[in-house]
């Protein structure tokens, strides 16, 4: 039977898009099941904060009558506006091994952008980079932290025969505790001048002002990361709606806010979480019957880390403020029980950062690509 794409059509469509990788993945070791609530609400164009700003379409591919694949299309209009680009992005892939199958949903997901004048399509990412990106090249015999795809090598193999290209890859860095001898001695240096020197003092973000902290994280990314090949501002909506994700995940040895002491200018900042999924995969996607206390013990169950953000505005890189919040990582990972993580992702242009991971002794554990092809 020939493979039939429609666009998902109402609530049990979307339970269908949903569930489609639960039965793709049940039984590889290393794939964590999301929280299908959570992925109900995440794409709800009502819910979401993206639809504030984006458009999008989601597919489900079907042989026979059976769902055997699925993607979206979607067009993020300020990551066009910031770069003058005219892309359209594809995301939320899953596919059985079948290339006839591949090849629908991306026709489809390229039809729909052509439709609306894309020149070229780029994934997969779900809606933003800064969410799951990318397909897992490296790395698949670890267990994916939060935020990060899992997917076997089938998937590499299929896209590029499908005629995907690598537009980047996003790399993951392991970084432990134990390993601070590993640290090249001119980072603890550069932490103790950003003190002295340039009085530069690292605090917490705090719980019930999360949200105003969250705007300071906004004014450092916007500046720091606004050349990037993947740079999207953050917008007022985004960061509402980025709030209540992180009061899941808050902790404050982890939240930190780098500012100047004599001033209070924040001119660094980090967002590290604990990993959620050592609790998500005792859970099978659902809260009931004993999901909801798994998630609410989850500080018990939770050893590692992922560094999320870590930046600082430019004209304070010569200050030692990254060395600080580098240090601030250990300190904190001493004094809980979390002993280490990852770190990323990060770009693979990304020099300076690259360069960073290296001093502190950090090694590259996952590599995601993201592909590309023109319209």
């Amino acid at each position: 039977m020939s493979v039939e794409v429609r666009a998902v059509a109402g609530s049990r469509e979307l339970g269908r898009f949903i569930d489609l990788p639960f039965r793709l993945h049940a039984n590889q070791p290393m794939w964590v099941p999301p929280l299908k609530l959570e992925r109900r609400l995440f794409l709800s164009r009502r819910m979401n904060a993206f639809f504030t700003h984006g458009e999008g379409e989601y597919f489900l591919a079907r042989r026979d009558g059976r769902v055997v694949g699925r993607i979206t299309a979607h067009v993020n209009h300020p990551f066009n506006e910031h770069h003058g680009r005219n892309w359209g992005w594809f995301g939320f892939l899953e596919f059985e091994r079948d290339p006839e199958v591949l090849d629908a949903l991306l026709e489809a997901a390229s039809a729909w952008l052509r439709e609306r004048g894309l020149e070229r399509i780029v994934g997969p990412a779900s809606f933003a980079l800064n969410d799951e990106a990318g397909v897992l090249i490296e790395g698949r015999d670890l267990r994916p932290m939060i935020l990060q795809p899992w997917h076997p090598p089938y998937y590499q193999e299929l896209i590029e025969r499908a005629g995907m290209t690598k537009a980047m890859d996003l790399q993951m860095w392991n970084l432990e505790v134990t390993g601070r001898e590993k640290v090249l001695p001119v980072i603890w240096e550069l932490a103790e001048r950003s003190r002295t020197e340039h009085r530069i003092r690292i605090r917490p973000m705090r719980r019930r002002q999360l949200r105003k902290d969250l705007d300071f994280f906004a004014e450092v990314y916007n500046a720091a990361w606004s050349k990037n090949w993947d740079f999207v501002p953050y917008s007022k909506a985004d960061l509402d709606a980025y709030h209540i994700d992180l009061q899941l995940a808050y902790d404050k040895n982890w939240f930190m806010i780098a500012e100047k002491e004599d001033t209070g200018e924040v001119v660094g900042m980090a967002i590290t979480v604990p990993d959620l999924n050592q609790v998500l995969e005792q859970m099978n996607g659902r809260l009931l019957p004993l999901g909801w206390w798994r998630f609410l013990t989850k500080s018990k169950r939770i050893d590692r880390v992922r560094v999320g953000f870590l930046g600082v505005k430019p004209e304070h890189q010569h200050a030692g403020v990254a060395a600080a919040l580098y240090e601030e990582h250990y300190n904190a990972a001493e004094r809980t029980p979390q002993g280490g993580g990852e770190m990323g992702w990060i770009l693979e242009t990304n020099t300076a950062m690259n360069r960073g991971m290296e001093a502190m002794g950090g090694r590259v554990v996952k590599r995601y690509r993201v592909y590309e092809r023109m319209l």
